[in-house]
């Protein structure tokens, strides 16, 4: 247990070492993080220095809301500050009247929780609905409940959200068209990845074949996938919100134009085969006792599939840089040809099989197939000469 802690421990300082490294060496998801986070830093002590110089009764309030209102995207920041805003007033409003009522402070917090809590867990408050229970909580520790104190405690918010999304807005404005292309970059390139060392796995098991584990790794890997479309889905939804009231917008180097929503929707449909030819493919491992696995000269056949396929994958990649050249868009058919043929190739050797084994290959067979359609919608090679 001490050795798994240890592991643990050293996969999560070195992840934070490269993505410290990311941030420092060039631009990306990583920098983009480092940058707002040290804009929220800037806004909560300027909001700081704007009310604690006059003698603020709460001088927390300004900092604590510009620090929060350092959002992802300028549109976000100043819809989260209008939410706040009526929230703390919400909060302070009936932290104060709780507390007229009954005079002390743990009956205010017995009487006033319970509403700000129900408050803050109305759908349009979003995120910052939270914020009602938790201002309730300063207001009745500072025990200050006149007009002029719950007056300078909205106008302290005002201050720091004003200053929270004016610093969001014009340092370096937030603009996420980098993930997106990030993303496109990730789904062809680790595909490819994925098939071609599944292919060198299949091609060095030899008689013995492949193990569980390799299979296991190579699903988790295609689990992955997956979730890079989801990511994928939601880097376009903010690049589109990153654009809404951002003043930087016309500022920004734009670069070439990423591939529309279709492109989304192949690579989730790849990611999906994948993820079924690598659960098809674990099922059968030589360990497993779910199928029985593939003979060996099959699975050699079934490794020139993966690695065409895999090239295939490669040439879509180079197309996000260099656009659909004609030559590169020859090349990416002959691959796709050869997979296709390979797939012929693996498909008749499965009529040469009886017993067991046929049922694995079979399913085997009609996973590559569906990805090789899903990569190129054409026809085998036999069947487009006939």
């Amino acid at each position: 247990m001490g050795m798994g802690w240890w592991r643990w421990l050293r996969w999560e300082a070195a992840a934070v070492l490269r993505a410290a490294r990311s941030a420092v060496t060039g631009p990306g998801p990583e920098r983009d993080a480092a940058v707002q986070s040290l804009k929220a830093a800037a806004a909560a002590a300027l909001a700081w220095a704007a009310t604690a110089s006059w003698g603020a009764p709460l001088a927390l309030m300004a900092p604590w809301t510009a620090v929060v209102l350092v959002e992802s995207t300028v549109y976000r920041s100043v819809r989260s500050g209008l939410q706040q805003l009526v929230v703390v007033a919400a909060g302070t409003v009936i932290a104060a009247g709780a507390a007229m009522l009954t005079g002390n402070k743990m009956g205010a917090m017995v009487l006033a929780l319970p509403i700000t809590v129900l408050l803050g867990n109305y759908a349009r408050f979003g995120r910052q609905g939270m914020y009602a229970s938790t201002t309730a909580l300063f207001v009745l520790a500072y025990g200050s409940y006149s007009l002029y104190d719950i007056g300078h405690r909205l106008l302290e918010s005002v201050i720091g959200a004003a200053i929270g999304i004016t610093v969001n807005a014009l340092v370096f404005p937030p603009v996420h068209a980098r993930s997106v292309r990030h993303m496109l970059y990730t789904l062809p390139r680790d595909s490819a990845d994925l098939l071609h060392t599944i292919a060198e796995g299949l091609r060095e098991a030899g008689d013995e074949g492949y193990t569980q584990e390799d299979a296991e790794s190579w699903q988790d890997r295609a689990r992955r996938l997956a979730n890079a479309v989801t990511d994928l889905h939601t880097a376009r939804g903010w690049d589109q919100e990153s654009y809404r009231l951002n003043p930087g917008y016309r500022m920004r180097r734009r670069g070439r134009a990423a591939p529309p929503a279709d492109w989304d929707e192949t690579w989730d449909g790849i990611s999906e085969h994948l993820k079924t030819l690598t659960r098809t493919l674990r099922e059968a491992a030589p360990d497993e006792h779910d199928l029985a696995p593939p003979p060996s000269g099959a699975l050699g056949l079934a490794a020139d599939v993966l690695d065409a396929a895999g090239n295939v994958c490669e040439h879509d990649l180079h197309l996000l840089d260099e656009g659909p050249e004609e030559e590169r868009e020859a090349r990416r058919a002959a691959d796709l040809d050869r997979a296709w043929e390979a797939h012929g190739r693996l498909k008749d050797s499965l009529s040469q099989l009886d017993g067991e084994s046929s049922a694995s290959l079979g399913g085997l067979v009609a996973d590559m197939q569906r990805l090789l359609y899903a990569l190129g919608p054409q026809l085998p090679l036999r069947s487009r000469a006939a």
